[in-house]
């Protein structure tokens, strides 16, 4: 399933290695990352981990999740 990312949309991103690299602080949706069930090769190619593409916030479908993480103490 597209999971969904607390990162706001952009495009413009930094050159070179950048580790954890901040997202912009407003954008046209919030990120969604992976693929889903839905994907198929003829009309999808985004049924892998990289994979990026965005969503206005409110949207739902049986195809979205997320996951909450937290830090190791």
């Amino acid at each position: 399933m597209w999971e969904w990312c607390a990162d706001w949309w952009g495009t413009d991103h930094p050159t070179g290695p950048v580790r954890d690299p901040a997202g912009p602080a407003t954008g046209p949706g919030k990120v969604m990352r992976g693929g889903s069930y839905l994907c198929h090769d003829s009309y999808c190619n985004r049924y892998r981990v990289a994979a990026r593409t965005r969503n206005e916030i409110g949207s739902a479908g049986g195809n979205t999740g997320f996951r909450c993480a937290r830090d190791a103490d």
